[in-house]
């Protein structure tokens, strides 16, 4: 067997293929440097081996991408992007490279998922094991484990997919397609919920915005969860009242149940909201996925 394959007395349970993430590489001897001057996070903040939700904004501050950013030491970062193309965000973060020393791979990962608990990955410490690495997942919803690596023994579990998305929704992480990023700020989408940005390590693109709309008080929209009896599509207007009050940001479907997140004002619509006819049901949005 490959050394780089996941042996698969490693998993509890079988891990399901997650098409839909990728792994973006930076290495190099200026890789920390170069993720706490890009990324939103607070990098240099993190301990080898742990992890945290981040994300890479436009200069005005609005989201290009949303990720899982794993420090294994000072000179490797591993991205797990969620529905962003690898090879464009990789050409797209090249071109801010200039002469720091790090390269940016991508391809040489895949990624799966499974509803466990795993010994050796628990918040924000990632379990890194012979041939893979497991990052804890978990929320208020349950037990929930990404596993990343070279020739994953990962299956193909469609159920077990829409499942992990509407998980994701249901605790708040949205889930940007194309048509959606570049769209919102990261308070629109009430990342502060995930810890996903930082007002106060310094300079990166679109810090400035974040941290006027912080200190000024300057957020006027935030997330809402919904569920509906039909499906629902990202970029879908919502009405109050025959009036426009919000989109909605992102979808899924597990077991015939329609979810959405929505950005919509932080005051609640006076009347029931809808959505080209269909009426949208609030919904509790839980915690726990913050690292």
């Amino acid at each position: 067997m490959d050394k780089h394959a996941t042996p698969a007395h490693a998993m509890q349970q079988p891990v399901f293929a997650l098409p839909d993430h990728h792994v973006a590489t930076l290495r190099g001897r200026d890789a920390m440097a170069f993720a706490q001057a890009q990324f939103m996070s607070d990098v240099d903040a993190l301990a080898d081996g742990h992890w945290q939700w981040s994300g890479w904004l436009t200069p005005k501050g609005r989201v290009i991408a949303l990720f899982a950013l794993l420090k294994i030491d000072a000179e490797t970062i591993h991205l797990v992007l969620h529905d962003t193309d690898p090879g464009d965000f990789a050409a797209q973060l090249q071109r801010f490279v200039f002469r720091s020393k790090v390269a940016i791979e991508t391809g040489a990962m895949d990624v799966g998922g499974a509803f466990e608990t795993h010994a050796e990955a628990e918040g924000a410490r990632a379990g890194i094991t012979p041939g893979a690495i497991v990052l804890d997942f978990g929320g208020e919803g349950g037990a929930r484990a990404l596993w990343i690596g070279q020739q994953l023994q990962a299956g193909d579990d469609a159920d077990a997919r829409n499942r992990w998305i509407a998980f994701d929704l249901v605790h708040g992480l949205p889930r940007l397609v194309v048509s959606q990023t570049g769209q919102w700020t990261p308070q629109q989408l009430s990342l502060e919920r995930l810890r996903a940005y930082s007002i106060r390590k310094g300079c990166y693109p679109g810090q400035e915005i974040v941290a006027r709309t912080h200190f000024l008080g300057q957020a006027k929209r935030g997330l809402a969860l919904f569920e509906c009896d039909a499906p629902l599509e990202p970029g879908q207007a919502i009405d109050d009242g025959g009036r426009s009050a919000g989109t909605i940001v992102a979808t899924a479907n597990a077991a015939g149940k329609p979810l959405a997140l929505a950005v919509l004002p932080l005051d609640p619509p006076a009347t029931a909201p809808a959505t080209e006819g269909h009426r949208l049901y609030p919904a509790e949005l839980r915690g726990g996925l913050a690292r």
